[in-house]
């Protein structure tokens, strides 16, 4: 299934039906009176978050959803039909914005949690309505009210309790694949991740999900390389995790590269909790750890962590420095397993 996390969607309510202009005339009946029915409710359109969903591909395939209008009213006061609904289902973390695409409508952010886009048209009255003592015979009827029409925008924000930041090669993938059951395309070529990747991670009894995002390079605000559309996967986490390549020459460029794109994208991205990690120590000798963790650390102005993401060395502590950085309501704990009484 190929990720999606951006769609444009347009969107109408139905309109409500007409009322009827109609008398009753029937045998033996000398004085029948106007008994024009009203015309039915227009269909609405609402947007529903749902379990299952981590992607918008559904809107590449339907871009247009149009609700029924309600049928006009009838004779004998019968109501016209109302409308049905329709709903669009989006996955959990889905902003619904206008057509600006900066004002945000919604923001679906639990499972369940309905919002309504475009109401549907209210019926008109038929001449039954306008019956009265000095009115008895009307021959007038109200129209239905008209829909609404609207061009939205779907932006996916995926949910995830950490982030991998790092300029491109600096083995986010190879550690979400070291970690957790996800398995993420890992070469040795830039640009391997081409869409946000999710992966479980557990350490101490508890679980979180890392999220691991397209590499960043310089000017990526700008629209360089992938560019930052898919920093807004990174917004929702409790802490970012910035990988720096051990192996690079400009350990300290690069560290600098990445917080000047945090600060360029805006928002609270660049003030959120990070741990700075020198990753591939297993490629550095002694002499080459104690010159580039040095240097790495005078950028970043506190103490990194050093890893080694293929051969697992200081996986376990980097997993628990993210883990005492994620509220603990965020934090998935495992049921504690019963001792069981001993049998031969």
């Amino acid at each position: 299934m190929k990720f999606l996390d951006l769609a444009k969607v347009y969107i109408r309510s139905g309109g409500g039906g007409g009322g009827c202009v109609s008398f009753r005339r029937e045998k033996y009946i000398e004085y029948g009176g106007p008994d024009g029915g009203d015309g039915g409710k227009g269909g609405s359109v609402w947007a529903e978050t749902v379990e299952g969903l981590n992607t918008l591909i559904d809107f590449r395939y339907q871009q247009h959803f149009f609700a029924k209008s309600g049928q006009p009213g009838r004779g004998q006061q019968r109501t016209g039909k109302d409308g049905d609904d329709i709903i669009l289902r989006v996955p959990v973390g889905t902003e619904i914005l206008d057509e600006d695409q900066e004002t945000v409508i919604a923001d679906m952010t639990e499972v369940g949690q309905r919002v309504l886009l475009a109401k549907g048209g209210n019926g008109g009255f038929g001449n039954l309505h306008f019956k009265s003592a000095t009115n008895q015979a009307p021959r007038r009827a109200n129209p239905g009210q008209e829909g609404i029409e609207r061009t939205i925008w779907l932006r996916l924000k995926l949910i995830a309790d950490a982030g991998l930041l790092g300029l491109p090669n600096a083995g986010k993938s190879t550690f979400l694949a070291a970690t957790s059951n996800a398995r993420p395309k890992i070469a040795d070529y830039p640009f391997t991740t081409l869409h946000p990747n999710l992966g479980v991670v557990g350490v101490d009894n508890t679980e979180f999900v890392i999220a691991d995002i397209p590499g960043l390079i310089a000017g990526a605000h700008e629209g360089r390389g992938i560019g930052d559309r898919f920093l807004g996967h990174v917004e929702r986490c409790a802490v970012l995790l910035h990988l720096v390549d051990g192996t690079s020459d400009t350990v300290a460029e690069d560290y600098r590269t990445i917080i000047n794109e945090l600060e360029a994208y805006g928002g609270h991205l660049a003030d959120k909790p990070r741990v700075t990690v020198l990753n591939k120590v297993d490629a550095l000798d002694d002499e080459e750890l104690e010159e580039a963790r040095p240097a790495l650390e005078e950028a970043a102005g506190h103490k990194v962590m050093i890893m080694s993401g293929v051969a697992r060395n200081g996986v376990t502590d980097v997993l628990r420095a993210l883990r005492g950085q994620i509220d603990d309501d965020r934090l998935r704990h495992k049921p504690a397993e019963e001792a069981k009484p001993w049998q031969p």
